[in-house]
């Protein structure tokens, strides 16, 4: 039987006591030997004595290669077989090695630099993971001073390795609207992560998406800075707890990617971000500064992007005046990957990378990923005058100190077995399928569903994301990754047929790190539309399963790995099997599975309902078919405004009142408005209260709001609080978002939910570029959705 505790997932005390680095091996020395013991190796010892003692005896040489990181060249470091050499890491690296990439990948991460697709995805077997850095710690411990090797390792959705649980996609953990449940999802990927070996993590995302043509949008949580910081928060303290010294069964959190990255101009990865800094402060600062201040998250990343002229891994102000200076930021920033040497070699504000590692140590950037190309040269740097010893001390410290506090000096080696029990367990697997059900968001509904089990005998399961579990970027394998037509076929079991057409293929392989991406042909694809119209012509339902896959919204990372588009509309002939669907005159329900919004304005004035799912991770088709047969009341809110098609764009709620004027011959109104979802009940809010009709401009205000549930099924409502200053030194959006409550009511049962605003709620930055609290009157409006609210008034004086 699996035991569970506050750790994790199925984690017993004797698991977190073998592999969660608690473990001294300087209580287990004589008195005699431990009294001669350098304070560095003393775990008592405050973390920045043992940091001040540990630098003052490594040579620069030493420092630096606590700055350097190892991915691709992982090669210098294995044998024949790709398992660790200690012979080899010793001449090629006798100063130590600072930190490894993703230890479960075998071949190493392809960047902008380098991307060709056999580099990655070969991943090792757990077990083989974890002998791999069991080894390369027990060399790194032979060394002069023993410093332990840092391992990092993504997990946006899940611990990126094999075997390890896949959870929903971050829009779709947005979209719960549900911070305990952020929280449990990040509590068993650190569990997984950890019990690997690993100790930072490469995530949240915390970018405000304001771009849907953007590939990397499945990544973050949307384009509200309230949601983002919100969910940033609840998966840093899922992630690494509250304490800055790391518990057993934690692994450190890395906010990604400071900053402007998601509004990129013309919507491509890596571009611009042309944003004054008015709206920097006002919107993409919020999330890391709110997460920074409230968590004490361990590394933040900057973004590839510049913001006015200046890349962010060389921007000082964004760094180092406002990260370092303002937020009192005092973690680790690593680069992403490859960003420091394309200060050179994209941004042209270097000359070579001897000059883009001086720009970003001068910026504060500590450790260079995922191959440290750039910081290789700082030691002859120093030797040469050209850099600082003191620069390089300092982002040594940052990196030393990271290693102290994550107890890496006094961990003993991880341990395969608990591993195992520790990873994808029953409790782990019964979590990915409940966030995928809280996730699915029903968008348009006639009444066709809830389907009945057993109403109809013949269901026809129809599309190119039917019969393939569609996890999204940074995933990896899972064991049983469950598709919807299996999904389909469990629940329906002796109670229908359930039959199967492929409709078209989206694509011409399934290959996602392929750089050169192919729709498939055209002609084949309207014979497998004639196929699927002819076999669901025989069918009672239809279940229709469109969207994206992994190649069609990505992150494009190179001009020959791209992943951006111009259009916002379905791919490949995906509308013409719609509309084949249609023809047959059988109902229509459209299951989206997808990364971008569904900015499908045909299917979704044609189907008969549309259940937007993103991806789902790898429970995500027993989710989908309990969502489509009424065992569960889809409760999922949009965390986006979906666009009509691309020519609205930019478009999000919180508009100025001068926006969305109107068009010639169209419309400036959304497909859906953030916020968005359905039930298959019905909830009735109340207007709001104020605990006071006026406060003081240093005071805060609760709201409170009766939902009851006047329909006949258990369901979940997001009640959703905006505000708006109705008069301002600067103009103010429509709406912003500053609070909402998931809240499950069964039939009949009715509640008050009471969201306390704070008085940071209110403050604006002003015509002085102050942030400030300015008296006046001001809206405060409480709906389900960001346009179907009731208001009430609120003076500060």
């Amino acid at each position: 039987m699996k035991r569970t505790t506050s750790q994790g997932a199925g984690a017993t005390r004797r698991d977190l006591f073998l592999w969660g680095g608690s473990v001294s091996l300087l209580a287990m020395m004589p008195v005699a030997a431990r009294a001669a013991t350098p304070i560095y190796r003393d775990p008592k010892a405050p973390i920045d004595l043992r940091v001040d003692d540990l630098l003052s005896r490594m040579t620069l040489d030493e420092k630096v290669a606590q700055l350097i990181t190892l991915s691709r060249t992982k090669r210098d470091v294995m044998d024949t077989d790709l398992a660790f050499d200690p012979a080899r890491a010793s001449a090629a690296y006798p100063h130590g090695i600072g930190q490894i990439a993703r230890p479960s990948d075998k071949g190493g991460a392809a960047t902008a630099n380098n991307n060709p697709a056999e580099d990655t995805g070969r991943w090792r077997a757990p077990a083989n993971t974890i002998a791999f850095i069991n080894a390369a710690q027990s060399w790194a411990r032979s060394t002069r001073l023993g410093i332990p090797i840092l391992f990092h390792e993504e997990c946006l959705h899940g611990y990126m390795a094999p075997g390890a649980t896949s959870f929903p996609q971050a829009i779709a953990l947005a979209g719960t609207f549900d911070r305990d449940l952020m929280q449990q999802v990040s509590a068993v990927i650190a569990c997984e992560m950890r019990a690997h070996g690993g100790i930072l993590a490469l995530s949240p995302v915390v970018d405000i998406a304001r771009d849907p043509r953007w590939g990397r949008i499945e990544e973050t949580f949307g384009e509200d800075p309230y949601l983002c910081g919100e969910m940033g928060i609840a998966a840093v303290l899922g992630l690494q707890g509250r304490s800055k010294v790391l518990a057993p069964g934690k692994v450190f959190a890395t906010l990604k990617h400071m900053t402007g990255h998601g509004q990129p101009e013309s919507g491509e990865n890596v571009a611009p971000a042309p944003l004054a800094e008015r709206e920097l402060r006002e919107r993409f600062f919020p999330p890391f500064r709110k997460i920074v201040q409230q968590t004490g998250v361990a590394a933040v990343m900057p973004s590839y992007n510049e913001i006015d002229g200046v890349p962010s891994h060389a921007n000082r102000w964004l760094l180092g005046d406002i990260l370092r200076g303002e937020w009192g930021f005092d973690g680790v920033i690593v680069s992403d990957y490859a960003a420091i040497g394309e200060l050179a070699t994209l941004h042209h504000v270097a000359s070579d990378m001897a000059a883009a590692a001086r720009l970003a140590l001068m910026a504060g950037v500590d450790s260079d990923l995922p191959d440290g190309e750039a910081f290789r040269s700082l030691a002859d740097q120093v030797r040469g005058g050209k850099v600082p010893a003191s620069l390089v001390d300092l982002a040594c410290r940052r990196m030393l100190t990271l290693k102290f506090r994550a107890g890496l000096f006094e961990a003993a080696p991880v341990d395969a077995r608990a591993a195992a029990r520790l990873t994808a367990n029953a409790e782990a697997l019964a979590l990915a399928r409940r966030s995928a059900e809280k996730a699915i968001t029903l968008l348009t509904n006639d009444g066709t569903l809830p389907l009945r089990p057993g109403a109809h005998k013949r269901v026809a399961v129809i599309g190119p994301n039917a019969a393939i579990a569609r996890l999204g970027g940074y995933s990896s394998l899972p064991t049983d990754p469950v598709s919807l037509l299996e999904g389909v076929r469990a629940r329906l079991k002796d109670q229908a047929e359930v039959l199967f057409a492929q409709g078209v293929f989206i694509t011409q392989s399934e290959d996602r790190s392929a750089n050169e991406i192919l729709l498939a042909d055209p002609v084949k694809n309207r014979q497998l539309i004639a196929e699927a119209a002819a076999l669901a012509s025989t069918c009672d339902v239809i279940l229709l399963a469109i969207g994206d896959t992994e190649q069609t919204s990505r992150e494009g990372f190179a001009r020959n790995h791209l992943g951006d588009r111009t259009s916002l509309d379905l791919v490949g002939e995906q509308n013409e099997l719609f509309q084949a669907m249609k023809a047959t005159g059988k109902p229509v329900v459209v299951v989206a599975i997808n990364g971008r919004p569904p900015s499908w304005p045909t299917v979704a004035e044609q189907a008969n309902a549309l259940l937007e799912c993103w991806y789902m991770g790898q429970q995500g088709g027993h989710a989908m078919a309990a969502a489509l047969f009424g065992d569960v009341n889809p409760g999922g809110k949009l965390p986006v405004t979906v666009a009509r098609h691309v020519g609205q764009l930019p478009v999000f709620y919180d508009a100025k009142p001068s926006a969305r004027r109107g068009y010639l011959f169209d419309t400036t109104d959304p497909l859906f408005p953030f916020g968005h979802g359905l039930s298959y009940t019905r909830f009735k809010m109340s207007e709001p209260r104020l605990s006071a009709a006026r406060i003081g401009p240093g005071a805060g205000v609760t709201v409170s709001v009766d939902i009851a549930n006047v329909g006949d099924r258990e369901g979940d409502e997001v009640v959703q609080l905006y505000i708006r200053d109705q008069v301002a030194s600067v103009t103010q959006p429509l709406k912003v978002l500053k609070g909402f409550r998931r809240v499950t009511l069964k039939p009949g049962e009715r509640r008050t939910v009471e969201i306390a605003l704070e008085a940071d709620a209110f403050a604006i930055w002003n015509d002085e570029m102050r942030e400030v609290v300015e008296p006046g009157l001001f809206d405060i409006m409480t709906g389900p959705d960001s346009r179907n609210l009731k208001t009430v008034t609120l003076e500060i004086a």
